[in-house]
């Protein structure tokens, strides 16, 4: 064998060890080849709770009074944020977040259902709730229950609130997260409060693809 061509093999060697590691840890990373038919292990931007198997639920009227469960919702993907119309910041942005969802999901949004849980029924009534939800878009859906109805959504999330009335205040404080759940009424993600609209349109996406 000549030194050239002793020179070549080594260098084909390097190179089919080098091309091996990378495929070995591109395969290994959360970046699988799509063409392979993979998917990366952190599909979703959120906190991905598909394997906690969640048996969340509610039992709460709409602002025309209807009785609704989270079974009148299938067939679509639910985000699902809890909170009370005088809330100054975190509740109206939340609502304006899932306005922006819709927009950049375009015809895919018509699959997606926006729900408003008052933790607040004291002073959320059906009216109050029907003028101030579909301020942020005409599709979203206010609920409001008995404060036993309420305490069981809330708990059914994993979710918190506490009302206090101090000095003739009251004040409210809430989760903030948004739960989304997917078309078999399957709770698979909860997003904090900052996460962006792209990255929550994102996320809704991929369980839309789903089916």
């Amino acid at each position: 064998m000549t030194e050239a061509s002793a020179l070549r093999r080594s260098v084909v060697a390097v190179l089919a060890l080098a091309a091996l590691v990378l495929v070995t840890l591109f395969m290994t990373s959360n970046r699988v080849l799509p063409w392979l038919g993979g998917e990366p292990a952190n599909r979703f931007h959120g906190r991905d709770v598909t394997s906690e198997d969640w048996a969340a639920d509610f039992s709460l009227s709409d602002a025309s009074g209807k009785v609704r469960t989270l079974s009148d919702f299938r067939g679509r993907v639910v985000l699902l944020s809890f909170g009370y119309t005088h809330c100054p910041d975190v509740c109206p942005t939340t609502l304006a977040k899932f306005a922006e969802v819709r927009h950049l999901l375009g015809a895919d949004a018509q699959r997606v259902q926006a729900i408003f849980v008052t933790v607040d029924p004291a002073r959320d009534s059906a009216q109050v709730l029907r003028a101030y939800v579909p301020n942020f878009d005409s599709s979203f859906i206010g609920l409001r229950g008995t404060p036993a109805q309420t305490d069981a959504a809330v708990r059914s999330f994993h979710a918190s609130y506490q009302v206090i009335e101090r000095q003739g205040q009251v004040e409210v404080d809430h989760t903030a997260s948004t739960y989304v759940i997917d078309e078999r009424g399957n709770t698979r993600i909860v997003t904090p409060y900052d996460q962006s609209a792209r990255a929550l349109a994102d996320d809704v996406l991929v369980l839309l693809r789903q089916g």
